[in-house]
């Protein structure tokens, strides 16, 4: 009985003493930070790069939504006052409304009298270049969508050939915890990267989409125009 409590105050003694194995945790911040001078500036870059895309995507965004915002009856009302005679009350009418749809129709107005081909070409465009300020700094999204995984990867080569020339000139008896950790540190800069290249990517297409819609809207007012004006009297 006595050897009993003796195995068993030693079997307890034995699990004081072993040692507690901490699960060894790591921050984004520690992680970013911890790659180098070369990762830091790589890092800071690819966050002023996703400044620039957030700014440059909610930016468009609002300037598209404002650019869709018609009265319905707008054409109507337009309609009513071609077909009447009151060209100024037209024109009017379009420059109370701030959108690219009453922008061409002033156009084409400001053109009655012309020849419909001529009242057409000054519609078309007027149009490229509503088009053109609704595009205004989105190509730059693409830019980004492209460039910011390939600046990621070029920190993650950077670090890797540190890492490398760590284990060369320590002749092969570089620790490999320490080069394990120089190893995922710089791939930090990748995963930043493609952070950056997707959030600006799927911005740069959701504007697109966007626009698309604008200038469908466009196509169809002008087309509507051109019908006004064909319209027998």
């Amino acid at each position: 009985m006595l050897n009993f409590f003796q195995d068993a105050d030693a079997a307890q003694a034995a699990l004081e003493v072993e040692p507690v194995v901490e699960e060894k945790t790591l921050s984004l911040f520690d992680l970013m930070m911890s790659g180098g001078l070369g990762g830091q500036i790589i890092i800071g870059i690819l966050f002023i790069l996703l400044f620039v895309a957030v700014y440059i995507y909610f930016e468009r965004l609002f300037a598209i939504k404002a650019a869709t915002q018609v009265d319905p009856n707008f054409m109507l009302q337009i309609k009513d006052s071609v077909l009447n005679g009151n060209i100024e009350s037209a024109k009017i009418r379009c420059a109370q409304n701030n959108s690219p749809v009453a922008r061409l129709t002033e156009k084409g107005i400001s053109r009655i009298g012309s020849p419909l081909e001529d009242i057409n070409t000054a519609i078309e465009n007027a149009g490229r270049l509503e088009v053109y300020k609704l595009e205004k700094n989105v190509s730059v999204l693409a830019t980004i969508a492209g460039a910011a995984p390939m600046i990621g990867f070029l920190g993650t080569v950077i670090g890797m050939v540190l890492a490398f020339h760590t284990l060369a000139t320590s002749s092969g008896q570089a620790e490999m915890g320490t080069l394990a950790e120089g190893i995922y540190t710089a791939m930090t800069t990748t995963v930043a990267g493609l952070i950056v290249g997707i959030i600006a990517y799927i911005g740069y297409n959701h504007l697109v989409v966007k626009t698309d819609k604008v200038v469908h809207q466009m196509e169809a007012t002008a087309v509507d125009f051109l019908d006004l004006l064909n319209e027998p009297a």
